[in-house]
């Protein structure tokens, strides 16, 4: 089954009851494979969405959001995060290097962290802004070309370059299967060279295999148009 194939109907007026009823089966699906109830987190993908369609998920009580891009970020977010202090913004997207300082200001993980450049640009920004967000490494599980994101067997010589190179600590490891391939052998794969390297944290599973994902060890998944519905424009592959 592709990791795009047959997404949940999403109700476009009611993101709440779409969040509700995802949970919801999130929980069903930890329970099937044997989980602790609550060990994963939904990460709302909110990219492309205005505040008055994200708004009746903070109402709800969520608090998990992801973005793809910095600048939309920092225009969209701040105003909620009055309202709401307790957001936790994550970065899903791609991020360039002359983002690194915004990013750093704003987000409270990142987890497209996939280069020694953009790891030695993080550890000079939170240095100078004692500021330190929670890291995952992408992993290009399907050894993409055009997707961002390190080749598995890149991964150890990495992680310990940003921990003693760079002195940064790293939490987890993300991943992106590609769409056309059945995801379970790619977030089993994940699940693996997280434990291999004493990661905890396991950023997979978007709005068509996040079941899967919670089945296999997640403990984020990435949600965006099963809570939300369609996107005003096209969509990105990093949170769909």
């Amino acid at each position: 089954m592709s990791s795009q194939e047959n997404p949940p109907s999403a109700g476009p007026d009611d993101p709440a009851a779409n969040l509700a009823r995802i949970k919801a089966e999130i929980e069903t699906a930890l329970k099937e494979a044997g989980r602790e109830p609550g060990s994963v987190a939904l990460t709302a993908v909110s990219k492309f969405h205005e505040a008055d369609r994200i708004e009746p998920v903070l109402a709800a009580g969520h608090r998990v959001f992801g973005e793809n891009r910095v600048q939309e970020a920092l225009k969209k977010w701040p105003p909620l995060k009055e309202k709401y202090p307790d957001i936790e913004l994550r970065l899903i997207g791609p991020l360039q290097t002359n983002k690194a300082k915004e990013a750093v200001a704003a987000f409270d993980v990142i987890e497209s962290l996939d280069r020694p450049k953009l790891a030695r640009m993080l550890a000079s920004e939170m240095e100078k802004q004692d500021r330190r967000p929670k890291l995952y490494i992408q992993v290009n599980t399907g050894e993409e070309a055009q997707k961002a994101g390190l080749a598995p067997a890149e991964v150890p010589a990495f992680l310990a370059q940003c921990r003693e190179e760079f002195g940064l600590e790293i939490e987890g490891l993300m991943c992106i299967p590609p769409a056309e391939d059945d995801p379970a052998p790619h977030f089993a794969l994940l699940a693996k060279l997280a434990k291999s390297l004493s990661l905890s944290g396991l950023s997979m599973g978007m709005s068509g295999d996040y079941r899967i994902a919670a089945q296999l060890g997640a403990t984020h998944v990435r949600i965006g148009t099963a809570i939300f519905g369609a996107r005003p424009v096209k969509e990105e592959i990093t949170g769909a």
